[in-house]
This record gives structure tokens, sequence and C-alpha cells, in this order.
């Protein structure tokens, strides 16, 4: 092994470590939003619809992490996670209601900045035959999040207080800004009226097995997005209002997305990452045909559920791998642009999965079946540079 390759390893590892950080803040919000609604002495609701704020700023994304195309992969890197710092930091020491939805917001921006900066710069280091294990090692992060995130979060909101865990991530993204600064080579990309921000956005639209590829990405996580924002509701409607069934929705969610990222860094660069997105996508629409059938039996709605979030979440890393591919003299705004089209996907689930729900948990699935059919349609026009 040369010294190259384990300075690469170091760096994925950092870079997998420091996303764990951000997504546990990321993610800490829906567990724990009571908590924190009544640290800032609010209704949750106000706090759930005030949050609503940052989904619509990660369309944002393009536009600033486009400047690890224009100036080089290391800027991009530490604005995104100076950005996760200062929000957490911001809700941390000055806890009010808009400094939340400040701090929340803050962090949500930095993530779009920080992971397309991140996959660019290893992206430039690393072939794509050997990238998809790479982006899942990366990826590893959101369910890692989930399991060890949430509960160091917990001991510290029940030991201390509600706002111990932004202090205690604002202290981590410090850490990680000051060894990325140290550690991460800077690499200045000459000016030129080729390579700027509008110029780089304007090359994205125009192209279309870009535009095609983005589609895949909205059409997939819109598909995903319908049955996740009601599982609950379903499983409630089911069951009751059973705590242990949604505890265990809640396990069957983490261990399926640590799963989804393990398989595809294990098969992803052999079997292909196009065969990989068509082959999942029909096995996501054949869990979401099997759902309804599991009616009346937890066992078999769990597992119907594991196999639907493995399966995503394999479709997810993938297509994040074949796009960093699709436009490598822009790689960075082309990620930033997939990542706020899974943003856009779900927000488009969430605006129509409850009209859905309230037809019948069959429409709600069907509707995820044909949106998976259009993604799969779209995936055929996905060409990469040579």
């Amino acid at each position: 092994m040369t010294v190259s390759g384990l300075k690469i390893k170091l760096h994925i590892v950092l870079f997998t470590l420091s996303r764990i950080a951000v997504s546990t803040s990321y993610r800490m919000v829906y567990p724990f939003l009571p908590v924190f609604a009544r640290g800032l002495g609010v209704e949750p609701t106000s706090l759930a619809m005030a949050l609503s704020i940052r989904s619509f700023l990660g369309v944002l994304g393009p536009f600033l992490a486009t400047i690890a195309d224009t100036h080089d992969r290391k800027t991009g890197i530490l604005m995104g996670i100076g950005m996760f710092t200062i929000g957490s930091g911001v809700v941390g020491i000055w806890p009010s209601f808009w400094s939340f939805i400040l701090g929340t917001s803050l962090v949500l921006l930095g993530n779009g900045v920080f992971i397309p900066s991140v996959n660019a710069y290893l992206g430039d280091r690393i072939s794509y035959a050997k990238r998809g294990r790479v982006i899942a090692i990366l990826e590893l992060n959101w369910a890692l999040s989930f399991i060890i995130g949430i509960p160091i979060v917990r001991f510290l909101i029940e030991n201390y207080q509600w706002t111990a865990p932004f202090i205690l991530l604002s202290g981590v993204g410090l850490l990680f800004f000051v060894i990325f600064t140290w550690l991460i080579p800077a690499q200045h990309i000459p000016k030129s009226e080729a390579n700027n921000l509008w110029k780089n956005l304007g090359r994205l639209l125009h192209t279309w097995p870009a535009v095609a590829g983005l589609l895949v990405g909205v059409l997939a996580t819109s598909s995903n997005e319908t049955v996740n924002l009601i599982f609950g509701l379903w499983i409630e409607q089911q069951f009751g209002l059973n705590f242990a069934a949604l505890t265990a929705a809640a396990v069957v969610i983490g261990i399926s997305e640590l799963g989804g990222e393990v398989f595809t860094g294990l098969f992803l660069d052999t079997v292909g990452k196009r065969r990989t997105i068509w082959i999942f996508l029909g096995a996501n629409s054949l869990a979401a045909l099997l759902l309804p059938l599991t009616s009346g039996r937890l066992g078999w709605a769990m597992a119907g559920l594991g196999f639907f979030y493995i399966s995503f979440e394999i479709i997810l890393v993938s297509t994040l791998t074949l796009m960093s591919e699709v436009m490598p003299t822009s790689r960075a705004t082309m990620l930033a642009a997939t990542v706020a089209g899974f943003s856009l996907g779900r927000m488009l689930g969430n605006l129509v999965a409850p009209g859905l729900f309230a037809i019948s948990f069959w429409v709600t699935c069907l509707a995820a079946v044909g949106l998976n059919l259009l993604a799969a349609g779209m995936l055929t026009q996905v060409r990469l540079e040579n």
C-alpha cells in the first residue's frame, strides 16, 4: 500500500466520522422535537411547521457547492463543515425559536455543500470502477448516526440539558474544521469564463443525460417518501397506537439502511451502477406491492418495511455514484444538484402522500411503483462522459 493510498484511506475514515456528526444533527430533530419545543417554549406543531423552512433551503445546495468546482475542493469542504459548526453553535449558545430555525437551517445548508465537495474530492482521486465502494462507506454515516449518534444525544439531554447536543456537535465540527484545514491539500482551480457558477449550472441544465439522471433521483426519492411519510400512520391503523410496533419499525429502518450501504459497498462496482439501480428499482416496487398484503401481521409488515428501505438505500447510493461521473468537469455542481434533487423528491412525496393515503394504502403503494417505473425509464437516458 502506498503512502498516498494510506492518506486516502485516512481521509475516507475522517470524512465518514464527520458526516456521522452532521447527520446526527439533522436526524435528532425528529425524535426529540417535543423536547426541543418544550425547551424553546413553543408548541411542537409550531416548531415542526417552522422546520419546513430548512427543507426548501436544500435546493440552494448547487449554488453554494459550486465553489468546489470554481475555486477548489478544500474550500467547499471547509465551508460545509464551517456552516455546520456555526449552525450548531448558534442553537447551543443562544437558544431561542429563531436561532433554532437559523441554526438547523445552516446545518442543512452546510451538509448540502459538504457532501458534494467531499465526493468530488474523492472522485478526483479514485477511479470510477472503484468509487461505488468508497461512496457506500461514506453513506454508512446515515445509518450510524441513527444507531450511534441518537443514543448519545438522548444521554446528553437526559443528563444535562436539551442544548448540550448542539454544543457538543459544534465542538466536534470545530475539531474537524481544524483537521481538514491541516490535512487536505489545496489545489486551486484557475478561474476562467467557462468555469463559474452560472456556466456550470447552465451546462448541467443543457445536458440531457445530466437532467435525466437528476430526474431518476427525484422520482425514486418521491416514490420512497410517499410510503416513508405515512408508514407510521399505517402501522397505527393496523395495530393501534402501538409504541412497540413503532419502535420496531424504527429499528428495522436503521438496520435496513446499514444493510443497504454494506451491500452496495460489496457489490456495486462488480454488478455495475446502472444495472444495480434497475434491479433495485424493481425490488423496491415489489416491496411496495407486498406491503398492503401484510395488513394485520406485524412480523410480515416489519419484513416488508425492511425490504422496502434496504432496496431504496441501495438505489440512493448507486445513483449518487453514477452521477459522480456524468459531468466530471463540474463534478461538485453535479453532485450538489443530485442531493438537491433528493430533497425535491422528498418534498414532492410529502405533498402527495397524505392525499393518496386518504384514498387507501394500496393507492399509495401503487403510486410508489409508478414513480419507480418512471425513474427506470429516465435511467435509460443517462450517459457517462468518456
